[in-house]
């Protein structure tokens, strides 16, 4: 978006237009030769309509949205766990702003800086369209805000941009853009408090060397990883133990010291029998790689990438539990035999073959005809199938 895009968008007849428009088809709208600028009202409705759930309080103010901020934007679900509070936070890494719109209800005062001009004016006008007064969004780069900030604050907030000059993905920290652990020394000098965000496929063994005395959290939605979030102490606070965390939006929370997560395995042989229950872990607990701790003393399991077994329906479980119908040794002809032509939902943990391979070899389709899980335990194969 150019800052003559922001202008058009800012006039009166294009307001109206966007709003009358609001739940046409944007193709439709574009090709509206009756409309004042139908292109820019166009590209509103549509990225209007996909805010709908992702940013619904953006969407209900009529916020201005850029395509690439959205598509690089958290949802407001996931914006809103951030458990930080205070007086006063610095967000080096602003964007659309859905973070520092949270964070703004827990802070007096919230300073968000945008280095790129366009998007911090969008910014500043979709805070005053929410009525969210106690953000300042200050058009600054990372960098040189912090090297000359006199100014001390409860809380430093990052949102690295993750993508490269050539648009591929990045994942390192050293990598992205503030990059943040060179930036430490001046990060330390303005607050004690650092929360990183970081990609669904960031390590959390990388979190931990990099600050050892973190606390790190997996965050999910809708059985999606969509964040690793980072909350560290300065070194000038006394050290305390870390600690992981896994948070399933909406259904619960699992949190241990780190050196409470024993990765031991269930030790006995596999009686297939035995059990009646499939424990299907929330992804947060996989990615946090804490199924066997989580699901100690309720269900056996193998792996922390695998699925748990019950003999009893187990209660306060991160995750779904699914009855079975019956476990076999895998085998590719009689999976293809008993569900050829059926629509079929599959579920993979520390399995082989792919879900599209599986449904291609055995001729099925995707479905809910039948409901078949796969896994691998002490290097044998096994075909669950669910009620």
């Amino acid at each position: 978006m150019t800052l003559e895009e922001l202008d058009i968008l800012l006039q009166e007849d294009v307001l109206r237009a966007i709003e009358q428009n609001i739940e046409c088809d944007a193709l439709k709208v574009a090709l509206n030769s009756r409309l004042p600028h139908p292109r820019e009202v166009a590209t509103q409705v549509k990225y209007l309509q996909r805010a709908r759930h992702k940013l619904p309080r953006l969407y209900e103010a009529r916020g201005i949205i850029p395509q690439r901020a959205f598509e690089q934007s958290s949802s407001e679900e996931c914006a809103a766990l951030k458990h930080i509070g205070g007086t006063t936070l610095l967000d080096l890494t602003c964007g659309l702003g859905i973070d520092s719109a949270a964070l703004a209800s827990r802070f007096q005062r919230v300073v968000a800086l945008e280095r790129d001009e366009v998007l911090a004016a969008v910014t500043r006008e979709n805070m005053r369209r929410m009525g969210i007064e106690n953000v300042d969004v200050v058009c600054c780069a990372a960098e040189e805000y912090i090297a000359t900030c006199g100014e001390r604050f409860d809380w430093v907030y990052a949102d690295p941009d993750r993508r490269g000059e050539r648009g591929q993905k990045l994942v390192r920290l050293e990598d992205c853009s503030p990059n943040i652990i060179e930036l430490l020394p001046d990060i330390w000098r303005i607050t004690d408090h650092l929360a990183i965000k970081n990609s669904p496929i960031f390590d959390i063994d990388e979190a931990f060397r990099l600050f050892p005395h973190a606390e790190v959290e997996v965050v999910s939605l809708a059985g999606e990883c969509k964040e690793v979030m980072i909350y560290t102490p300065s070194p000038n606070v006394a050290a305390c133990e870390p600690r992981v965390v896994a948070e399933a939006v909406g259904r619960g929370r699992f949190e241990a010291l780190r050196s409470e997560v024993e990765n031991t395995p269930t030790q006995h042989d596999f009686m297939p029998d035995a059990y009646r229950y499939l424990v299907i872990p929330d992804v947060a607990l996989q990615k946090a790689r804490m199924v066997i701790h989580a699901l100690r003393g309720k269900a056996d399991v193998w792996s922390n990438n695998s699925f748990g077994f019950a003999a009893e329906m187990p209660a306060d479980v991160l995750g779904r539990v699914v009855e079975i119908e019956r476990v076999e040794p895998f085998d590719m002809k009689a999976l293809r035999r008993e569900l050829r032509g059926k629509g079929v939902d599959i579920m993979l943990r520390d399995f082989p073959t792919g879900v599209d391979e599986l449904r291609k070899r055995c001729s099925m389709h995707g479905g809910n005809e039948k409901r078949i899980a796969l896994t691998r335990i002490q290097g044998k194969s096994y075909t669950i199938y669910l009620k």
